[in-house]
């Protein structure tokens, strides 16, 4: 036991941050308790009270005396409610008490981890009316089931897939593709946060960058057909339609660095040269004061859409990685090319895995993507001529050019003073 010559400094220190915890949650919940018969039973000093019984149960060092006060606290609590009804069939306060008693305790061991608790229950605390106000009017059905979805593909299923890379697929791992799935539809989930929060200002420009994470080919085919149909847009869904090609770009990097992240320093320039034109090209094009376009209301993943370029890519993968076996680096180049008509980054994964595996250089790299790009462009023109018509076509593969104009161009300085 304990004697008060024995408290050391860190002790000292824990016993401080278990009151500071204390009073911070408890000044919140004291904003919250009210006034009269009716007001909440725990206010500043309950709060600051519990986290320094808690401290001292820990500074006993006797694991069943801090077990035996938090169950003392809870049914003490529980008896305040029984005997005060009140309107307010929530237990906020009654948990924070809780959860109070247990950062005193923690404060002793931890103090920066008790301090971080005690700021971030604070925060939930105060936020109160702004989170219920997201979860019942601004949160829609189909987002809350789409966020499920995405934590269990990403806490349940990617850890389950093997994490062996096979030979078949270039190097890359079913783990990786599923992580690749994962990347996707976070993007995608990114780009919905996006528009819905720059609303309908930026709305088209956004869901033209959105529907490139998925593929910029049909984004650029779904705002051609809106373009043929609304004449007085055709600008603006231009300028969607070039926001798609800069997802193209954004999407190499975002997919190569973590599997290939020495061959995507070669990339990344060449990339950001691409990026930045398409971005500047957007921006042009776009006409200026344009803010009739509506918030997209679709679902925030395009899971269908997704599983169906995983399974491109999957494809692609297997086809690149038999053609670099029997070919060497022309087949890596001839299955980029192919590869490329159908979708700019389909060859990637597979591209991405036999460079992480020393089979194809960054250089190699490199030239295997241009060639994919320049492949997808020339048939994003033709969509794009087909779906919007001369005019929209024009702007679509005029700012295609000047991306292919700028990444060679980076890309043979590079090769020269290599």
């Amino acid at each position: 036991m304990a004697q008060w010559g024995d408290i050391d400094a860190q002790q000292a220190i824990g016993l401080s941050v278990a009151l500071g915890c204390g009073l911070l949650v408890g000044l919140e919940r004291e904003r919250r308790k009210g006034e009269g018969p009716d007001r909440k039973v725990a206010g500043v000093r309950t709060f600051a009270v519990a986290a320094l019984a808690g401290a001292l149960a820990a500074l006993l060092a006797d694991a069943w005396l801090v077990a035996a006060g938090l169950l003392g606290l809870a049914v003490l609590a529980a008896a305040t409610r029984w005997q005060r009804p009140t309107t307010d069939p929530g237990l906020t306060t009654e948990l924070a008490l809780l959860a109070v008693y247990l950062m005193g305790a923690l404060a002793l061991r931890s103090p920066g981890w008790a301090a971080v608790a005690a700021v971030v229950l604070t925060a939930l605390l105060a936020a109160r009316a702004k989170l219920h106000t997201f979860a019942n009017r601004v949160l829609r059905e189909e987002e809350l089931h789409d966020g499920l979805l995405l934590a269990a593909l990403a806490l349940l299923v990617l850890p389950l897939l093997p994490a062996q890379p096979l030979a078949w697929l270039g190097g890359t791992s079913a783990r990786q593709l599923g992580g690749l799935v994962l990347l996707l539809l976070l993007l995608q989930a990114a780009g919905h946060v996006a528009l819905r929060w720059l609303g309908a200002r930026a709305g088209l420009l956004v869901a033209g960058l959105l529907g490139g994470l998925v593929s910029s080919t049909a984004t650029v085919a779904a705002m051609g057909s809106r373009a043929r149909q609304q004449r007085v847009e055709g600008p603006a869904l231009a300028a969607a339609a070039v926001m798609s090609t800069a997802a193209t770009w954004l999407q190499t990097l975002l997919i190569l660095w973590p599997i290939a992240p020495s061959a995507a320093r070669h990339w990344t320039p060449v990339a950001l040269a691409g990026l930045g034109t398409a971005l500047l090209t957007a921006w042009l094009v776009a006409p200026r004061g344009a803010g009739s376009a509506q918030t997209d209301r679709r679902r925030p993943l395009q899971l269908r859409q997704t599983l169906a370029l995983a399974a491109l890519l999957t494809g692609v993968s297997v086809g690149v990685s038999f053609a670099q076996q029997w070919l060497g680096a022309p087949g890596v180049l001839v299955g980029a090319l192919v590869a490329g008509l159908a979708d700019a980054h389909a060859a990637l994964p597979s591209l991405a895995g036999l460079a992480a595996a020393g089979r194809i250089s960054g250089g190699m790299l490199m030239a295997a993507l241009m060639l994919a790009v320049a492949a997808n462009s020339v048939t994003r023109s033709i969509v794009a001529l087909a779906a919007g018509g001369g005019a929209f076509a024009g702007r679509v593969g005029g700012a295609l050019a000047l991306q292919l104009a700028a990444a060679g161009g980076v890309a043979w300085v590079m090769t020269r003073h290599a």
